[in-house]
């Protein structure tokens, strides 16, 4: 099966926006969860996304609480 590059794009979109939004992580695991396996390009594009978010050039966004606040935590703390 051929991978249709889908990973990349979705990363190219994080990448270029400085953002990783939860429609671009679903999107990123809908596509592995099709595909079955990672292909090597793939793989690639995945490690610098995930290297970029440690240097701090790509930001994580959480998800919208409950209430639609988006300054309202979806996990509480463990203490």
């Amino acid at each position: 099966m051929a991978s249709t590059f889908s990973i990349r794009r979705l990363v190219e979109k994080a990448l270029h926006s400085g953002l990783l939004t939860p429609d671009i992580e679903q999107g990123i695991n809908a596509e592995l969860t099709r595909l079955g396996y990672l292909p090597i390009g793939d793989s690639e594009a995945l490690e610098l996304l995930m290297y970029e978010m440690d240097e701090g050039r790509i930001r994580l966004v959480p998800r919208v609480g409950f209430c639609g606040d988006p300054l309202q935590q979806t996990v509480s703390p463990l203490f």
